[in-house]
């Protein structure tokens, strides 16, 4: 079959592209925090991990901005098996004074404990605290492997609050129920930052290695929303409309081409870290998401094919290949804004976000009106012109 002036060395370039994309915007490998499950009265996977850099700790956390809700996860090793570990807010600045403290350890009777505490200086703790800065509506704790696991549900006092200074520590013993004094080696002083809850990063003497869920969940919406939500639709208005102008042949098809192979690339890119997430969040599945992705992999990989197999004009198989190419393609952008609005749902970004989005998608969609209206009146006045001649 003659195929058009896209050859296989050109698909191959294309791959080539493909594979330094993925291989530069697919995490290579995970910390330790990514590899980290717990019990099944938990919530499986939370959307951000952190390696923090002192004490062997790592800190998990979802949080629902909307309603101020704080899910963690605190993994820390005591300084003695029957010491304590400890994850805290201070809400009035940096450091261990005026913190919020809630720490892990065993009672007297070996069961593992989790008591508050309002850190007002660096004297003993005393007696648990009733009022934190914050309101635990669940906290627990679990041994195992030399690690304490600190679980709690938290309901901030302030809505949409974007970051947190944070403390942690460890210790090497309880005295009576209480926390008895930590060390003060160089993790013990530096176990402190400012934790960034919306992009997963950590900043200060403590900011910790970001391996972030809520970050590659970003880069991933960001890879597909560009890709299948923008660019995929203009390269077919580049098609549909551009080809009707005998001056424009063969451009518009170049122009069709590149950007539809531009966005395969980037949506392949954003459908390898898509899996990378799912294969690091077991439990949690996002089904009609996911298919929906897959569906479009399969169908965008078709498209990259045809491009060898496209017949010329005058080949009698040319107009079989144009509907199947045609139906394949507007399939592919009917799926694209379906998918990336769920992936907006999934990902619950600020509204600035999404209304931008819409604001461009309205944009492609008005101006493909215009050509469309254009498009029927050139046709039309060409018809009528042949009409005549004839």
């Amino acid at each position: 079959m003659p195929s058009s002036p896209s050859s296989p060395q050109a698909l191959t370039a294309i791959f080539l592209l493909l594979t330094l994309i993925v291989s530069r915007l697919t995490p290579a490998s995970s910390a330790a925090c990514t590899s980290e499950t717990f019990s099944s009265r938990r919530p499986p996977a939370y959307d951000s991990c952190l390696d923090l850099p002192a004490l062997d700790s790592r800190l998990h956390w979802s949080y629902d901005p909307a309603q101020s809700i704080l899910d963690i996860a605190f993994a820390a090793r005591p300084a003695e098996p029957d010491g304590w570990v400890s994850w805290a807010i201070n809400p009035t600045g940096q450091g261990m004074v005026g913190s919020q403290a809630l720490a892990a350890f065993r009672d007297s009777n070996g069961r593992i404990t989790v008591r508050k505490y309002n850190v007002s200086s660096y004297g003993p703790l005393g007696e648990e605290s009733t009022r934190l800065w914050y309101n635990v509506k669940e906290a627990s704790a679990e041994f195992s492997g030399g690690l304490v696991r600190l679980f709690a549900t938290l309901a901030l006092p302030e809505k949409g609050l974007a970051a947190v200074n944070h403390v942690w520590q460890t210790g090497g013993s309880v005295t009576g129920g209480v926390p008895d004094k930590h060390a003060f080696g160089q993790g013990n002083l530096n176990s402190m930052g400012r934790l960034d809850l919306l992009t997963g990063q950590s900043t200060g003497s403590g900011a910790g290695r970001g391996n972030s869920r809520a970050e590659k969940r970003n880069v991933h919406g960001v890879l597909n929303v560009i890709s299948w939500g923008i660019l995929f639709p203009i390269g077919i208005v580049f098609a549909r409309y551009l080809r009707i102008f005998p001056s424009a042949d063969p451009a518009w098809f170049y122009l069709h081409v590149s950007c539809q192979v531009i966005a395969y690339a980037i949506g392949v890119a954003g459908w390898a870290t898509g899996l990378k997430l799912g294969s690091e969040s077991e439990g949690v599945t996002y089904s009609y998401h996911r298919n929906i992705g897959i569906t479009l992999f399969v169908l965008a990989t078709m498209q990259v094919f045809a491009l060898v197999l496209r017949p010329k004009k005058d080949h009698k198989y040319r107009l079989y290949w144009n509907i199947y190419h045609h139906g394949v393609g507007y399939t592919i952008v009917a799926l694209s804004l379906i998918n990336v609005f769920k992936g907006f749902d999934i990902l619950r970004p600020e509204a600035k976000w999404r209304n931008a989005y819409l604001v461009v998608i309205v944009v492609v969609a008005s101006v493909a009106a215009l050509l469309e209206v254009i498009t029927w009146i050139v046709t039309l006045r060409r018809k009528k012109y042949n009409t005549i001649t004839s």
